[in-house]
């Protein structure tokens, strides 16, 4: 059973037991005994059941389990201590046993809120909230149920609550001191590059295109999506000219995977203003890192992206020889880009298929008839690669995959999950069941390039209550925060860099440093064993534990964030600084 997994079973359990002691409680005070008994005895089971689940969690680690075991352990083994023995006894009048089947309740449930509301770091304050609410429910149910506790137990009940809640309370909204990142800088010039080998100029505006038939509402470079092409041989100087013609909240162009100088990251509030309507921005730096990459705004870009503003990079190491077809994939208005296309190939020539995943979603794809190679990921040519047949690879949101393989003389289709999007004539295949590539097995190894690390950095990624703002929201979050609280991670040039990335969320992460390639170590605790895997683009599931490392030789102030771009804006974005 994998980490994420146990995640979800532990939820699922914690929900069963709360909604079984409550639903215990409410058939007591109804006097339906055997119903209540049973309810109570399903809770009391899916309440020691997650005792195996935790203890299971703990070992994965202690970032699956903290909260779990100082919190919502003692409030379980509460609840069945003083649930367990009205069970026990089962007393002629049930009702009798309905405030402490409900007090169960509600401490299985207050556990619980700490998971979903708060999530990780382990919080005293999050402890005493819950210990607060626990004991203000069973008072309010024993008045309304009219039987009410002496005097004393009356008073011991408040007290708690009331310090519980003060406390709790105080250590909760205590503000952070951890420093931000400064927003107040001088945006730098580009660096001095050289006369530009090569111009162009993309407008950003609104506009109407035709996917499948239909009119469609599109924010769009240059009235087209993608936006054009961008192509060039390695040391060509590339200068783009940025216009914004009526994007009201403005526009600029991140290079996503191309390691630019940080003046030309494109990401606003940080490294240049947003590019207002009526206003442009001059890009300019070397092409001098062969790859497959893409362009798309960083302004508003969880609203730009899925609107249309993206488009193609490609770096050559020089002048094309065979079939070299890109196929950048995306969701418009819940249209599916590309248009399938078909364009014959003659046996025996070479072909490239760059496939870009421009979503913010993970996709499936799988090409059929043909023997191939993944000859390059996020950019970076592998090592060793191998011959694939009947094999599916899954590319992350951001990332991109080079597939190479010599022309048949049969038909060659690429199905992006299920959907032919390229061919090279009819093709029929049933690709779903195929299996799915692991990268970091993939090739051939290479010796581990660092002994020692200067710098080590944990991020969790999880969901918590954020209370910074003027309205709370429900936040993804790094460390217990969210952007822009997140403290920055500060490196000195030079320095050999470690993150250890943990998702204890239920959802997907796909992690993006800006500026940066950052070599795979390991996955769940498995070291990579295929080639060395430089990535910008990574998938954390559920449960998931990267360990990557790179060399902070980019000086900067850089974007580090989930590429599921709403993810992003709601609070799981956090920034690397160069001191």
């Amino acid at each position: 059973m994998t980490t994420g997994s146990l995640l979800a079973a532990d939820l699922v359990l914690a929900v069963l037991a709360a909604a079984g002691w409550l639903g215990g409680g409410a058939a007591s005070a109804a006097r339906r005994r055997p119903l209540a008994l049973g309810l109570a005895a399903f809770a009391l089971l899916a309440t020691l059941a997650r005792a195996i689940t935790i203890a299971a969690l703990a070992r994965a680690g202690w970032w699956f389990a903290a909260e779990k075991v100082l919190v919502a352990a003692p409030l379980s083994l509460a609840a069945v201590a003083v649930a367990g023995p009205r069970l026990l006894r089962a007393p002629g009048d049930i009702r009798s046993a309905a405030v402490p089947l409900l007090f169960a309740g509600y401490a299985v449930g207050g556990g619980l809120l700490v998971t979903v509301l708060h999530g990780y770091p382990v919080s005293a304050g999050a402890g005493l909230l819950a210990v607060a609410g626990t004991v203000a429910a069973t008072a309010m149910s024993w008045r309304v149920l009219g039987r009410r506790p002496t005097r004393t137990v009356s008073r011991a009940a408040l007290v708690v609550a009331v310090a519980a809640l003060v406390t709790g309370t105080g250590l909760t909204v205590a503000p952070n001191a951890a420093p931000g990142v400064p927003h107040d800088h001088e945006y730098r010039d580009a660096r001095t590059v050289g006369e530009p080998t090569g111009r162009v100029t993309l407008t950003a505006g609104t506009a109407t295109v035709r996917v499948s038939g239909r009119d469609v509402a599109a924010w769009a470079f240059n009235g087209q999506v993608p936006g054009p092409e961008l192509t060039a041989t390695v040391g060509d100087v590339l200068e783009v000219t940025l216009r914004n013609r009526d994007i009201a909240r403005g526009v600029t162009l991140h290079w996503h995977g191309y390691d630019v100088p940080n003046g030309q990251d494109g990401v606003p509030g940080v490294t240049q203003a947003a590019v207002l309507p009526g206003q442009e921005f001059v890009y300019r730096f070397r092409a001098d890192q062969v790859g497959t990459y893409w362009y798309h705004t960083h302004a508003v870009s969880d609203v730009g992206v899925r609107m249309g503003l993206y488009g193609v990079l490609v770096v050559r190491p020089a002048p094309v020889t065979g079939v070299d077809v890109t196929v950048p994939v995306h969701t418009l208005a819940g249209l599916p880009l590309p248009a399938p296309r078909t364009e014959p190939v003659e046996a025996g020539v070479p072909v490239r298929l760059r496939l870009i995943n421009t979503d913010s979603t993970t996709h499936r794809y799988a090409l059929a008839g043909t023997p191939f190679r993944v000859a390059a990921i996020d950019g970076s040519d592998l090592r060793g690669s191998t011959s694939l047949v009947d094999t599916a690879v899954l590319i992350p949101a951001g990332g991109r995959y080079d597939l190479v393989f010599t022309g048949p003389a049969t038909p060659v289709a690429l199905f992006v999950d299920g959907r032919a999007v390229y061919s090279t004539g009819p093709v029929t295949a049933a690709t779903g069941t195929w299996p799915v590539l692991d990268p970091l097995t993939y090739g051939v190894a290479a010796p581990v390039r660092w002994s020692r690390y200067d710098k080590e950095f944990t991020l969790v990624l999880d969901r918590g209550l954020d209370l910074s703002g003027l309205l709370p929201r429900y936040a993804h979050t790094v460390n217990g925060a969210a952007a822009p609280d997140i403290p920055p991670q500060v490196v000195r040039l030079g320095d050999i860099v470690r993150f250890t990335i943990v998702n204890r969320s239920t959802a997907v992460h796909p992690w993006h440093l800006h500026g940066h390639h950052v070599l795979v170590l390991s996955r769940d605790g498995r070291p990579a064993t295929g080639s060395p895997l430089w990535l910008d683009s990574f998938d954390v599931r559920p449960g998931d534990v990267w360990e990557v490392a790179f060399r902070a030789d980019n000086p900067g102030t850089w974007a580090n964030h989930c590429h599921n771009l709403p993810h992003a804006d709601a609070g799981m974005t956090l920034h690397l600084m160069y001191s």
